[in-house]
């Protein structure tokens, strides 16, 4: 599986950026899908993750209520919308996807494919 997300920019805070990832190599219909993301000097962070179906979804307590996650599994494509971003949303996020008939999880390890990660840059 290929991840190729996009999306990522300058943005002023309380801005509302959508990202993509779009899925290529082999179907990826069954398997779960995330966003993780790093900011300078940190650690790489789980923000939300969503079921095969799309029906399941979980997210970071600093994203909730704020960022919602979808999928359309015939574009192959999995989205990331982020609504009123402060500055402490600047970093690269990720786009990653489980193995076959995983479920959804918050741990970077159960994750077997990675995008090359989008720049979001938040300004004051």
């Amino acid at each position: 599986v290929q991840l190729q997300a996009s999306g990522g920019g300058l943005v002023q805070a309380g801005g509302s950026p959508r990202l993509s990832c779009a899925a290529s190599g082999r179907t990826f219909s069954e398997n779960a899908m995330g966003w993780f993301r790093q900011a300078p000097g940190k650690e790489r962070e789980f923000v939300a993750a969503v079921g095969w179906s799309g029906s399941t979804t979980d997210y970071a307590d600093s994203v909730k209520g704020r960022f919602t996650i979808s999928r359309d599994n015939a574009k192959v494509t999995m989205y990331l919308q982020m609504n009123s971003l402060t500055p402490e949303d600047t970093a690269v996020y990720y786009c990653t996807c489980t193995g076959y008939l995983r479920s959804i999880s918050r741990k970077i390890g159960d994750y077997d494919y990675w995008g090359q990660g989008t720049l979001v840059t938040v300004s004051s």
